[in-house]
């Protein structure tokens, strides 16, 4: 009997360290101008972002800012649930209240926990709801293998990343917000009397290295997010799994020496995330209000089916055991009518777009996508929880551009009245898709 023990022990030691080995060390370097990955390791294995998670916090605070939802001088009310997160954290005690701007720059600088969450119960009125929005976030900007489950990356197994999503998020976060970005870069600031210092200690001795977010669990590991700038190059670099914090720097620093040389000094402006160096995508700018956003990496169509998140965790994230440590070591636009005739296609039949639209003059458009598979997963996923709004509305999609330039709108058509395109659009935009109203059938 003690035989058979110790040989099913052995065998699910054998068949369990895989799993473990592939929830751990992994990397991507990329080059932001043209969206080629310079090196990657374990790019899409799934890892715990822990407080890499505050980049999507911090990337939607600094949305609702730009829509006009809050300022940086908003308050933000401590809850007694926001006060509790355990270290690290502001400390402001509940029932007293923190600005946005005291938030962002807690988040950054310390990686508060507290201020995380408080933000999450701000902007999604609790923080669970809040991580579901950020996660739908995720989805649009074309993060397909992310799921977050709260504000902060205090541990939960459920919560998972890639180094290649990161990269997309870190990349959406220059490009759409880059006045904003610039705040990465804090090394410290007063709060209430004291001074907070910041701990992203490779940036401090990097040069041009501008930002962004360290993070760290027991599970997680040692993980960071870099941003580089050299002349016109600009690359991004994700690090997860560190085994310490000096040792994750010197592997980022190290995979940043190797590849500067490589990347691109031309393109302008413009900053692009890719899912591989085939396929680039411009991630969309925030400066244009009218534009709907490009997701910032083409997603893949095994990778944007509808997964649930704990099936996930459970299948392909090994267990690990949870700690409560985190950070304490140191669009396109859209036209009424194109130059080229569309093509449209709802599930796999095509049709021209006045024989789709014929039974309603309104549509509504939710975003662009680098392929038409990933523009119907999106539809297929925003129609799944708009609701009744939703409920007779037509997925459609049409390509628009050439070459590398081409994307796919997503769109809902068929509305009968203005009215009702706008109840969908409604619908949508509470669970934080963006949504443009078409009229004349669009």
């Amino acid at each position: 009997m003690r035989k058979l023990l110790a040989a099913i022990i052995t065998a699910t030691l054998v068949v369990a360290a895989p799993l473990s080995a592939m929830a751990g060390s992994a990397s991507l370097i990329l080059d932001a101008r043209t969206g080629k990955v310079l090196s990657s390791e374990n790019a899409d294995v799934l890892n715990h972002p822990a407080s890499l998670t505050k980049m999507m916090t911090i990337y939607m605070a600094f949305e609702a800012i730009n829509r006009g939802k809050m300022n940086w001088d908003t308050p933000i009310v401590m809850s007694k649930y926001a006060a509790s997160r355990p270290p690290t954290k502001l400390g402001a005690k509940a029932g007293t209240s923190i600005t946005v701007r005291e938030a962002i720059l807690g988040m950054i600088t310390k990686s508060a926990n507290d201020a995380a969450a408080a933000m999450g119960e701000k902007l999604g009125g609790s923080e669970s709801n809040f991580a579901r929005l950020m996660t739908q976030k995720a989805r649009q900007l074309g993060m397909s293998r992310t799921s977050f489950y709260n504000a902060s990356g205090l541990p939960d197994g459920r919560q998972v990343t890639t180094a290649r999503d990161m990269s997309t998020l870190a990349v959406a976060l220059m490009k759409n917000y880059p006045r904003e970005y610039r705040l990465f870069s804090t090394a410290s600031f007063n709060f209430r009397g004291r001074t907070i210092r910041g701990h992203n200690n490779l940036m401090y001795r990097y040069q041009g290295m501008d930002g962004i977010k360290t993070g760290y669990t027991n599970a997680s590991g040692f993980n960071l997010v870099s941003a580089v700038k050299d002349g016109n190059r600009r690359v991004v670099g994700v690090v997860l799994g560190g085994r310490t914090a000096r040792s994750r720097d010197d592997k980022m620093a190290a995979l940043l020496d190797k590849a500067m040389g490589r990347a691109s000094s031309s393109g302008g402006a413009r900053l692009v995330a890719s899912v591989n160096s085939r396929e680039p995508v411009e991630v969309a700018s925030a400066a244009d209000a009218s534009d709907l956003p490009v997701p910032a990496s083409a997603p893949r169509v095994e990778d944007v089916a509808p997964v649930a998140a704990p099936e996930i965790a459970r299948s392909e994230l090994a267990p690990k055991a949870l700690g409560y440590l985190s950070d304490t070591v140191p669009q396109e636009r859209p036209s009424a009518l194109d130059a080229v005739t569309p093509t449209a296609k709802i599930g796999s039949s095509a049709k021209p777009l006045a024989s789709v639209a014929s039974t309603g003059d309104w549509s509504i458009q939710i975003s662009a996508a680098p392929s038409d598979e990933a523009a119907r997963a999106l539809l297929a996923q925003a129609k799944s929880e708009g609701g009744a709004a939703l409920k007779s509305a037509n997925p459609y999609t049409e390509a628009v551009g050439k070459g590398a330039n081409k994307v796919y709108r997503a769109r809902f058509v068929g509305f009968e009245s203005r009215d009702a395109a706008t109840s969908a659009c409604d619908a949508l935009k509470k669970r934080s898709y963006d949504c443009m109203l078409l009229g004349d059938r669009g």
